[in-house]
């Protein structure tokens, strides 16, 4: 008998007993529930008979909406009303295989042991489904030994995007990749061609987003996967970096600027390095927040911190003193990682938020100077240039300097760095002072003012007295017209007649009404 509510197995079983048709959870459920992990929403059936056919009545059953996942190969997605009235969104989504024959069968055809194993479903709900769990290649024991094993050598062929899934799994699970399959994987890594480029985007944020992302890069890396992710990070291997960086050259800098990231997004964690970052709740709740294809600004943070010197190979010059030199490495590398991140159909909002990281990495500790700390002019022009990213920016500035210094950092100078950061994350915090209708003057009052001709030079006074204003300096409208006639007489421009008594300037134009 069905409780008052069913829970969506409940309906599923329902559904499916009706018409008599055999059907099993498969897949990465069965192992997360097998493992005591929280088994989310997403649920694989196996079922016997045509897939597409069935599919459509169970999401008119369900209320839910119908989406083809590959129809040629009987595979269908239902995505489910929630199943709470009151929540907001999508509800479990349920992928269907249809297969003929036995349950077996349809278990070889798959990737890994520990995703080879099926529950009946009308058995899901036991207390124990580890005794009805069909395993036929030892997913089970490989679960026991945390290994991801293949289940034969055709398995990558079959799909090459299983390729680097071996490797997200072994992150997301902490299991190692068994050496057969590692040979396996090196073997068929040219099979990457082969794979979609929003498989690719997916795996690889998914790859990038858990803790512990630079050891799954070195892995696919390792695996010669990489190379057909990101091509261009193989040029900066063997590049070496100035004498204020760590013998690490610019791929091993880059590979510990992601660790470091997410180390000064992780909290104080009671270490002497990360107590100095600035971080709150809020902070923590800002980097936490998803924003492109369903990841986190945490997650967008360690894409820019890997690819923000992409462009150092081809911008390298030694000076004549023996310094090395990467100018405009920052407006190359923005340039490319935009480029390559829209090829792997990264969304518009997050491929533009790695290049303005990569763009402006350098901005803050440019900011400064001899450690006097920037002003507050200077900060209101960085927010103003960053925008969206200002605060993922700074955070790429901090594992940017954790990543250049490794065991050498030296902590006086990193406890004033990350003040440094700080500082300019609590101006910018503070309220702006708002522009629209409320200019202390105008583009028409400076032309009537100072006798001025219109041109581009009229919006850089403008901006001008805005990051004056903003930054504090002026408030009044008098202070900003002082502002604009220093300003002009630094340019060579000789001031204009100062007589108010009449209520008009000198030219006959009236004076600004405040």
């Amino acid at each position: 008998m069905l409780h008052p509510h069913p829970t969506i197995f409940e309906r599923l079983s329902a559904f499916f007993c009706a018409r008599d048709v055999e059907t099993y959870v498969v897949g990465g459920m069965v192992r997360d529930r097998l493992m005591g992990r929280e088994t989310g929403t997403d649920i694989d059936l196996a079922i016997k008979g045509d897939a597409v056919a069935l599919s459509r009545e169970l999401a008119d059953e369900l209320g839910g909406s119908l989406a083809p996942l590959s129809a040629p190969r009987g595979m269908m997605r239902v995505v489910a009303p929630p199943e709470d009235e009151a929540e907001e969104g999508n509800g479990p989504v349920i992928d269907l295989s249809g297969y003929s024959g036995d349950i077996r069968d349809d278990m070889a055809r798959r990737d890994f042991t520990i995703n080879a194993m099926a529950i009946p479903l009308a058995e899901w709900d036991d207390v124990d489904p580890g005794n009805q769990v069909i395993d036929l290649f030892g997913g089970r024991a490989d679960l026991l030994h945390k290994a991801i094993r293949s289940l034969n050598s055709g398995v990558f062929a079959d799909d090459p995007g299983r390729l680097l899934r071996a490797v997200r799994l072994s992150g997301e699970l902490g299991f190692r990749i068994e050496p057969d399959t590692v040979r396996q994987l090196m073997l068929d890594s040219h099979l990457m061609e082969r794979v979609s480029a929003d498989r690719v985007r997916e795996e690889f944020l998914r790859i990038l987003a858990p803790a512990g992302a630079r050891a799954r890069l070195e892995a696919l890396d390792q695996l010669g996967l990489l190379r057909h992710v990101i091509p261009e990070l193989m040029a900066t291997k063997g590049v070496d970096q100035p004498r204020t960086h760590h013998y690490w050259d610019v791929w091993g800098h880059s590979l510990h600027t992601v660790q470091a990231a997410e180390g000064v997004t992780g909290g104080h964690q009671n270490s002497p390095v990360f107590s100095c970052v600035p971080w709150t709740p809020e902070k923590e709740a800002y980097f936490a927040e998803v924003v492109s294809d369903g990841h986190t600004r945490r997650t967008i943070l360690k894409l820019a911190a890997l690819l923000h010197d992409i462009a150092k190979p081809q911008t390298k010059t030694l000076e004549p003193d023996g310094r090395t030199r990467f100018f405009g490495h920052s407006e190359q590398g923005a340039e490319v990682a935009e480029s390559r991140l829209s090829s792997l159909r990264l969304s518009n909002r997050g491929a533009t938020m790695v290049s303005r990281m990569v763009l402006y990495h350098l901005r803050p500790t440019g900011m400064s100077n001899d450690w006097e700390w920037p002003t507050n002019r200077a900060i209101y022009r960085y927010f103003r240039d960053t925008g969206d990213v200002a605060m993922d920016t700074l955070y790429l500035a901090l594992a940017d300097y954790l990543g250049a210094k490794g065991p050498e950092l030296a902590h006086p100078d990193w406890l004033e760095h990350a003040k440094m950061i700080a500082h300019i994350l609590d101006t910018g915090a503070r309220e702006p002072v708002a522009v629209a209708a409320t200019r202390l003057v105008t583009g028409h009052d400076l032309m009537s003012r100072f006798r001025l001709q219109p041109g581009p030079h009229i919006g850089d006074l403008l901006e001008a007295v805005e990051e004056a204003r903003a930054s504090g300096e002026i408030e009044t409208q008098e202070q900003a017209l002082e502002l604009v006639a220093d300003t002009l007489a630094r340019q060579g421009h000789s001031r204009p007649p100062s007589s108010r008594a009449d209520g008009v300037f000198g030219d006959g134009s009236r004076t600004i009404s405040g």
